[in-house]
């Protein structure tokens, strides 16, 4: 009796598995067989297990899309007891940062296996915060990301995530909270150091807003780096991250014959002060040398091509996505870190040089190359 119901069992699953192939819907030993790679290898893409190697996930990725294979959320849920979805908590701004970070761990997320789900907000702060994170643990959601320029919305995550895995992502971290960011310091000090090794006796600092830990940050790199060089600290020129605030203070720097070099705290305020040197007639760079922060593709276009301290945002995603779902391993072998600090390159073009000198482009510049 047990036999029989046994092959009648077998019978069924063959026959389940053969109106599958028929009707275009393949099953996960076909994927397995197509990407090269075991059935419990595509299990693990699925469920977004850690311990597989990039190339490999990619290999399965393109298999189940090849095949139509079509996972099922909701079984998914019944057996593993995870959602297969993340949610980020995203930041409503015309900024390139902000914006470029959200596409970044959203593509990661998906790359890995995810859903993602978004919640974007429109102010900085805790109720904010705390609303969007509500919204997504609704979802069932597995874990947190939130991209947080303030402390302020680190502080509110740690409070509304309630034991769910959690990251943020930018300036605003949290003891309580696992973050990814850039090293706005070192970035700072590239920038700098570029500059002084031009020959520039010293170079001024139009910051970003005073209250985000970036603008700070870049504050402290661009000093540090002066001091390093026993070079002369000027006042910090105060500004935003916007083109116009550049242009404002760009027209105060350009009537200041000994500013020769200027770093700004972001490509826009460098576009604003390219601006207001060209209307007084300094020359960039044979005047005043200009470097950013950012590294936008349009940066690439201005006139000149600005040199600029470039943040691979595609990397931070991936860091910030592995520190997630470093908390989120099952069977805990992953090393979880409290912080990630992704160091940024100096990408040099036309509107740096030597003093006096047409500025010529340089190849990119590494920080280990730079920092001392």
């Amino acid at each position: 009796m047990i036999e029989k119901n046994g092959g009648s069992r077998g019978r069924a699953a063959n026959t389940r598995a053969a109106a599958g192939r028929s009707s275009g819907r393949s099953i996960m030993r076909d994927v397995a067989a197509r990407a090269g790679v075991s059935a419990q290898t595509v299990s693990r893409v699925i469920n977004g297990h850690p311990y597989v190697a990039d190339d490999t996930r990619q290999r399965v990725l393109t298999a189940m899309r090849e095949l139509d294979y079509q996972r099922n959320p909701a079984a998914r849920a019944l057996v593993t007891r995870r959602s297969g979805t993340l949610g980020i908590i995203g930041y409503e701004s015309p900024l390139y940062g902000p914006t470029s970070m959200l596409y970044a761990i959203e593509g990661a997320a998906r790359s890995a296996g995810y859903f993602v789900s978004v919640a974007s907000v429109r102010h900085l702060d805790r109720r904010s915060v705390l609303d969007a994170a509500d919204w997504l643990r609704r979802q069932s959601v597995e874990g947190l990301i939130a991209i947080a320029p303030k402390p302020a919305m680190a502080g509110a995550l740690a409070e509304a995530a309630g034991g769910l895995a959690a990251v943020t992502v930018g300036g605003g971290c949290s003891d309580e909270i696992a973050s990814a960011q850039i090293d706005n310091v070192a970035g700072a000090r590239l920038a700098t150091r570029h500059l002084l090794d031009l020959g520039h006796a010293t170079v001024h600092h139009v910051s970003g807003p005073d209250d985000w830990p970036e603008a700070a940050e870049r504050i402290r790199g661009w000093r540090e780096a002066l001091r390093s060089a026993g070079a002369p600290v000027p006042a910090v020129v105060p500004g935003d991250w916007n083109a116009s605030t550049g242009y404002q203070q760009g027209e105060r720097l350009a009537a200041d014959p000994d500013v020769t070099a200027v770093f700004c705290a972001s490509d826009q305020l460098a576009l604003g002060l390219l601006r207001a040197l060209h209307e007084a007639g300094r020359r960039v760079p044979e005047d005043v040398s200009v470097v950013g922060f950012d590294g936008t593709p349009d940066g690439a276009h201005f006139l000149p091509p600005l040199t600029s301290v470039r943040q691979d945002f595609a990397e931070l995603g991936r860091r910030s996505l592995g520190l997630l779902l470093a908390q989120l391993d099952p069977a805990g072998q992953t090393p979880v870190r409290r912080r990630d600090l992704l160091v940024p390159e100096l990408v040099s073009r036309r509107s740096a040089a030597t003093p006096g000198s047409v500025g010529r482009p340089l190849r990119a510049l590494r920080p280990a190359s730079l920092i001392g």
